[in-house]
C-alpha cells in the first residue's frame, strides 16, 4: 500500500492515437475495406475517432466500444469470444450477461486491442465494419505503429 493519495496513469497522447489510426487506415485501404476507428484513453475516454468515407455508420459505436472494452479490461475483444474463457461469456457461463454492463457498452466482439507502454494499458484501439477478423487485423497494424514509435523513442511519454 502506497503512501500517497495519488497515483500516475500513464495514457496514450493524441499523437500516439493520430499515429495508430493513420496505421489502421493504411491497413484498411490494403483490405480494400473502409473502417470506422476509435482510440480511448487509459480513463476509456474517447481521445481519436475516424470514420472512413464507405465505413458503416451502424458501426461508429461500435467501434468506439470495442477501444472502451478493451481498455478498460485490459485485453482485447477478441478474447471473449476466441479464447478458453469465452465459454464464461455464452449463454450459461459464469460472466453471461457482462455484455449488459456498463450500460451496453462492454462488447465481446473482436476488433478492440489494449495500447500497452512498459506494462501498461495506456489505451486502446476499437475497429468496426469489417468481420471481427478484419477488423482485429486494423487495429493491430495502429498498435503495432505505436509499438514501434515506443521502441525507437525507447521510452519517451506518449
Amino acid at each position: 500500500m502506497s503512501n500517497s493519495p495519488t497515483r500516475p496513469l500513464p495514457t496514450l497522447s493524441q499523437a500516439a492515437a493520430k499515429l495508430a489510426s493513420e496505421a489502421a487506415e493504411a491497413k484498411a485501404r490494403e483490405l480494400g475495406i473502409d473502417f470506422n476507428i476509435a482510440l480511448v484513453d487509459s480513463t476509456l475516454h474517447l481521445l481519436h475517432f475516424t470514420r472512413m468515407p464507405t465505413a458503416k455508420l451502424t458501426s461508429i459505436s461500435i467501434a468506439i466500444d470495442k477501444a472502451f472494452t478493451a481498455a478498460g479490461h485490459r485485453l482485447p475483444t477478441s478474447n471473449y469470444t476466441n479464447s478458453p474463457a469465452a465459454k464464461n461469456f455464452s449463454p450459461g457461463g459464469v460472466a453471461y450477461g457482462i455484455h449488459n454492463s456498463n450500460g451496453g457498452r462492454f462488447t465481446l466482439i473482436g476488433g478492440g486491442i489494449p495500447v500497452t507502454v512498459g506494462g501498461s494499458v495506456v489505451g486502446a484501439i476499437g475497429v468496426s465494419t469489417g468481420t471481427p477478423a478484419q477488423d482485429e487485423e486494423v487495429a493491430k497494424a495502429g498498435v503495432e505503429a505505436v509499438e514501434r514509435w515506443v521502441k525507437r523513442s525507447e521510452g519517451s511519454k506518449l
